[in-house]
C-alpha cells in the first residue's frame, strides 16, 4: 500500500517490529521502577488493560466487570496486566465466560517469583525497572535487574489457548542459577457481600496436578475442573468445563485448598537467553478438553510457529484496517481501539452457537451472545480487516433463520431471531434465559452482506477471497435475505398498504394459549372499584394492585377508560426491542414526572387525557386461515420503511450481480415506490422532520401502483406529540429523502436546542417531552445513530457540518481519545461514558467513521 504520511508509515513499521519480535521491549521499553506506559511506542496501550480483580462479580454501576481484559482469536477467556506491585509477574485474572456470564476466576492465577539459588534470596519484581504494556493482540511485562532481565508476553494462539512466553536473559559473564516459583489461587469472593461458598455451597472447583509425560512424579501444570452449576442469571457450567495450565518445563507442584504452588530450577550460562512457554486453556466440555489437550501438546512442541501465525494475523488486521494515511493520529488510535474491541468480543463457535460471532461486550453482564442488528453492524465494519469473522458473524445468526418446518414458530418462516446464546431457551429444550425469539431486529442484514462481498473484492486487502468464492457466498445468502425481507410484509404490515410496523412475535410472554394478547394493569384500590370495566374481574390478581389480563377488547377498554395507575404490556417492550431503540419515546415510553409535565403543558393538567398521546395499541396479525402470526404496534415506522427501501436497492444490486436482471428491475421499482411513500407519508412540513405515523389498522383495498402515491393513502396521524428522535434522519441515511425535506431535517439536526449537543445526535431531541440525558433510548448518544446521522448529512451535501459533529465526538466523548474503553453510549450534555464497556457496535461505527472520513 502507498503511504503519503511518513508519520503513519513510521508507526506501522514500528508496530510491525513489535508484533514480530518476541523480545521487542527488552531493549527499548524499560523506563523506571513503576508500572508505566511507553509513550514512545506507537499504538501501545490504546486501551487500558491493567487491573486487579478481587471478586468473581467485580461489577461497576452499569453491571460491567471492572477492567478491560485482552480477549482474542475467538477465546472464551482473557487476561489483564498487573496494576499493583503485589501482582507483578502475573497476567491478572483471568476473566472466563461461564457459557453466558463473564466471571473472574482469580486475582492472579499464575504468578511467577524468582530466587537466586546460590544466595536463596528473592529477586523482588517491585524493585526492578518495570514496564507493562498492551500492544495489538498481546500483553507484555518487562523487569530489568542488573544481572538479568525477565520478560513475560501473552498472546492467543488459537480459540481456546493463550500462550505465555517467559524470557530470561543473563546479562553477566557468570552462570546464573535461578529457582522459578509459580503460584495461584481461585477467588473466594463472589460479590461485594457474598463469598462463593455462601452463594453456591454445592458448587465444586477442583484443582489437580497434570503429570508430565516424561516423569509421572513431576508436573507440567495444573488443571481446574468446575462442577455442574446451572444458575440461569449468574453462572452456567456443564460439569465438564476445565481450565488448564501447562508448561514446557517440569516442576514440583503442590495443591492446597483452592490454590497451588509449583517450583522449578534453571541455569543460565553467561549472556544466555532462555525461553519457557506456558499455555492457558479454557474448555467448555469433555469433547473440547480431549481435542484441546492434543492441540496444546503441539503448541508446546512448536511455540514459535504458533506465535508467528498470531503475529502475522495481527499484522494482517493492521495492514487491512489502518490504510488511510490522511487520518490523524487521534483517528488512527481510535480506529485501532475499535479493531481491538471488535476482535476482543469475537467468540468462537460453542454450545448452540454454530459459527464464530461477535458479542456486544465481553465485560457487560448480559451481552455474551449474538444479536441480529449488532451482528450486521459488526460485520459491516469487520469486512475491511477481518472478513472471515465478518462472514461467520452473519452466518451465526442465519443458522437460526426460521423455516417453514420449524416445530415452534413456522408462522415466522424467514425471520431472524433477536438473540442467540450458548444455551437455547426452555421452548427450544434448553435452560438458558437470554435466548430471545420475541422479536427480530431492523433489516440491515443485506447491507452487511453486500459490504462483506464488496470489501473482500478490494485489491488492497491482504485477506481477499476469490471473486468466485465471494459469489458463492452471495448466491448462498440472496434467497435467505429475500425470505427475511418478505417476512416483514407478511408478518408486520397489518393493513396491507405496503408500509410496515414493528411488533412482537407469537410468544408465551405476549399472548396466552388462545392467542389473546397479554398485559398487566395496576389500579389504586379506589380506581379499581370505579373502573367498572367488563372483564376486568376475570383478570388474575398480582402483588401491589397489579392484575394480569388477556384479550385485545379488554386492553382497548382499559385504554379507553384511562383511569389506571400503571400499564405494562410485553408486546410493547418487544416492539421497542425489534426497532433496536428499546424504550424510545415514539413507542409510548415516558416517565411519570415527564407525563405530568406534558399534561400541564398540553392538557390543562389532565393526566388521563395527556396519557392518550402516549398510549400504544396493537393489532393481531393473522394468516389467510385466521391463525395468529404475531402483533403489530399501531404505528408505521419511518426508519423501518427507510431501511426496507434501502434493502430493496441492495437486493437489486445483488440480483444484478447474480444475473437476475428481471428480479433486479422489479426490486428497483419497488424501492422507488417505497421511497416515494416514505417522503409522502412520514414528513411534517411544519416542523421539518420525519415521524412515525399512527394508524387505525383498517385494511387497505388493493390499489394500482399509481393510486398508492395519492395523499389520501397516508392513513392516520403523524406522532409529532412524542417528539423527535434519530428515526427522523433515517430517510437521509437511506438516501431516499427529497432534497428539500432533507435540508429541513438537517437544520433540525444541527440546531443547538435540538440535537447539536456536546456529544451530538442523541436518541431524543432536547425538545422531546420524554428526553433525559441518562435514559437509554430517550437521550443518550448511541454511536450507530450518530453515524447514521453523519452519513445522512454527507449524503445531502452537508460535508462540513458532518465533519464538525464528528470532531465534537472525538473531542468530548470521555476516554475515547485516551485509553478508556469504547462505551455503549454517552451523555449528550457532558460526554460522560454510560452503559456497557468495550461495546462492539460503538466500535464498529467508530471504525466506519474513520474509514469514511478519510476515503
Amino acid at each position: 500500500m502507498l503511504f503519503k504520511s511518513h508519520a503513519l508509515l513510521s508507526q506501522m513499521l514500528i508496530v510491525a517490529a513489535l508484533l514480530l519480535s518476541p523480545q521487542s521491549i527488552a531493549s527499548n521499553a524499560v523506563t523506571n521502577n513503576t508500572v508505566t506506559s511507553s509513550e514512545s511506542t506507537p499504538f501501545a496501550n490504546v486501551v487500558n488493560r491493567t487491573g486487579y480483580p478481587v471478586m468473581m462479580k467485580d461489577y461497576d454501576e452499569y453491571g460491567n466487570q471492572h477492567f478491560n481484559p485482552l480477549f482474542d482469536n475467538g477465546s472464551w477467556h482473557g487476561f489483564l496486566l498487573p496494576s499493583l506491585p503485589q501482582a507483578y509477574g502475573a497476567f491478572t485474572g483471568p476473566l472466563i465466560i461461564a457459557e453466558e456470564y463473564s466471571l473472574y476466576l482469580a486475582d492472579q492465577l499464575e504468578q511467577l517469583s524468582l530466587f537466586n539459588q546460590t544466595t536463596k534470596q528473592p529477586f523482588k519484581l517491585s524493585e526492578a525497572k518495570v514496564t507493562v504494556q498492551s500492544l495489538p493482540g498481546k500483553l507484555q511485562q518487562h523487569y530489568q535487574f542488573d544481572p538479568f532481565s525477565l520478560q513475560l508476553e501473552l498472546s492467543f494462539v488459537n480459540n481456546r489457548t493463550a500462550l505465555v512466553t517467559t524470557t530470561l536473559i543473563n546479562h553477566t559473564d557468570k552462570p546464573l542459577e535461578l529457582t522459578l516459583s509459580w503460584q495461584g489461587k481461585l477467588l473466594s469472593q463472589w460479590s461485594k457481600d457474598k463469598q462463593v461458598a455462601e452463594e453456591f455451597p454445592d458448587w465444586q472447583r477442583t484443582l489437580s496436578v497434570n503429570n508430565s509425560a516424561n516423569n509421572s512424579a513431576k508436573s507440567s501444570g495444573v488443571d481446574i475442573r468446575f462442577g455442574q452449576l446451572r444458575n440461569t442469571w449468574n453462572i452456567m457450567t456443564s460439569g465438564q468445563s476445565q481450565y488448564s495450565i501447562k508448561r514446557s518445563i517440569t516442576s514440583q507442584t503442590t495443591i492446597h485448598q483452592d490454590g497451588y504452588q509449583s517450583h522449578s530450577q534453571i541455569s543460565l550460562k553467561p549472556q544466555q537467553t532462555q525461553q519457557l512457554y506456558t499455555t492457558h486453556s479454557y474448555w467448555h466440555n469433555y469433547d473440547e478438553v480431549v481435542a484441546g489437550k492434543a492441540i496444546v501438546s503441539k503448541i508446546l512442541q512448536q511455540p514459535q510457529h504458533y506465535l508467528k501465525q498470531t503475529h502475522q494475523r495481527w499484522q494482517g488486521y493492521l495492514d487491512s484496517g489502518l490504510v488511510y494515511p490522511r487520518a490523524s493520529t487521534e483517528q488512527t488510535n481510535v480506529a485501532l481501539k475499535a479493531i481491538e474491541t471488535l476482535n476482543g468480543n469475537w467468540r468462537s463457535a460453542a454450545g448452540a452457537i454454530k459459527h464464530d460471532m461477535v458479542s456486544p461486550s465481553v465485560t457487560a453482564r448480559w451481552f455474551n451472545g449474538a444479536w441480529a442488528w449488532d451482528s450486521w453492524k459488526h460485520a459491516y465494519a469487520m469486512a475491511q480487516f477481518n472478513p472471515a469473522v465478518a462472514k461467520a458473524n452473519i452466518l451465526a445468526m442465519f443458522d437460526y433463520q426460521v423455516t417453514i418446518d420449524d416445530p415452534l414458530r413456522p408462522q415466522d418462516a424467514g425471520m431472524i431471531v433477536d438473540a442467540i446464546f450458548y444455551n437455547k431457551d426452555i421452548a427450544r429444550q434448553g435452560d438458558g434465559g437470554n435466548w430471545n425469539e420475541r422479536n427480530t431486529k431492523p433489516p440491515l442484514a443485506a447491507w452487511a452482506v453486500w459490504q462483506v462481498y464488496r470489501a473482500n473484492n478490494q485489491k488492497n486487502s491482504t485477506q481477499t477471497w476469490s471473486r468466485k468464492k465471494d459469489k458463492r457466498f452471495l448466491r448462498q445468502m440472496f434467497p435467505k435475505l429475500l425470505s427475511y425481507h418478505q417476512w416483514w410484509y407478511r408478518n408486520r404490515d397489518h393493513n396491507r398498504n405496503g408500509l410496515v410496523e414493528y411488533g412482537a412475535t407469537k410468544h408465551r410472554l405476549h399472548n396466552n394459549a388462545l392467542g389473546q394478547i397479554s398485559f398487566k394493569v395496576q389500579y389504586a384500590k379506589q380506581q379499581l372499584q370505579e373502573a367498572k370495566i367488563p372483564g376486568l374481574s376475570q383478570c388474575t390478581a398480582l402483588k401491589d394492585q397489579w392484575v394480569q389480563c388477556h384479550g385485545m377488547a379488554l386492553y382497548e377498554a382499559v385504554l379507553a377508560n384511562g383511569h389506571y395507575q400503571a400499564l405494562d404490556i410485553e408486546a410493547q417492550h418487544a416492539a421497542g426491542w425489534e426497532s433496536g431503540m428499546d424504550n424510545a419515546a415514539r413507542f409510548g415510553f415516558i416517565t411519570e414526572p415527564q407525563l405530568t409535565q406534558y399534561a400541564n403543558q398540553h392538557s390543562g393538567g389532565d393526566i388521563h387525557r395527556a396519557r392518550q398521546d402516549w398510549q400504544v395499541r396493537f393489532f393481531a396479525n393473522t394468516d389467510s386461515q385466521g391463525q395468529l402470526l404475531g402483533f403489530s404496534i399501531n404505528q408505521e415506522s419511518v426508519e423501518l420503511n427507510s431501511y426496507l427501501a434501502r434493502e430493496k436497492q441492495i437486493l437489486a444490486d445483488m440480483a444484478s450481480e447474480l444475473g437476475k436482471a428481471a428480479q433486479a428491475k422489479q426490486l428497483r421499482q419497488q424501492a422507488s415506490m417505497l421511497a416515494h411513500r416514505v417522503n409522502q407519508c412520514f414528513f411534517d412540513p411544519q416542523s421539518g422532520f420525519y415521524y412515525d405515523r399512527q394508524i387505525t389498522g383498517q385494511k387497505a383495498k388493493p390499489q394500482k401502483d399509481k393510486i398508492l402515491s395519492s395523499k389520501k393513502h397516508c392513513d392516520g396521524k403523524l406522532l409529532i406529540a412524542r417528539g423527535r428522535g434519530p428515526e427522523g434522519w433515517s430517510p437521509l441515511w437511506a438516501n431516499i429523502a427529497d432534497k428539500d425535506k432533507a435540508a429541513k431535517v438537517a437544520k433540525v439536526m444541527l440546531a443547538k436546542d435540538e440535537f447539536n449537543t456536546k456529544i451530538p445526535l442523541g436518541t431524543a431531541a432536547l425538545s422531546n417531552p420524554a428526553y433525559h440525558a441518562d435514559i437509554y433510548w430517550r437521550g443518550r448518544v448511541w454511536l450507530d445513530q450518530l453515524y447514521f446521522g453523519i452519513v445522512a448529512l454527507k449524503n445531502y451535501g452537508f460535508e462540513q457540518q458532518a465533519k464538525q459533529l464528528t470532531h465534537k465526538l472525538y473531542k468530548n466523548a470521555e476516554g475515547l481519545s485516551g485509553d478508556g474503553a469504547i462505551r455503549e453510549n454517552y451523555n449528550p450534555e457532558t460526554g460522560k461514558v454510560q452503559g456497557a464497556t468495550n461495546f462492539s457496535w460503538s466500535a464498529a461505527h467508530l471504525y466506519m467513521l474513520y474509514r469514511e472520513s478519510n476515503q
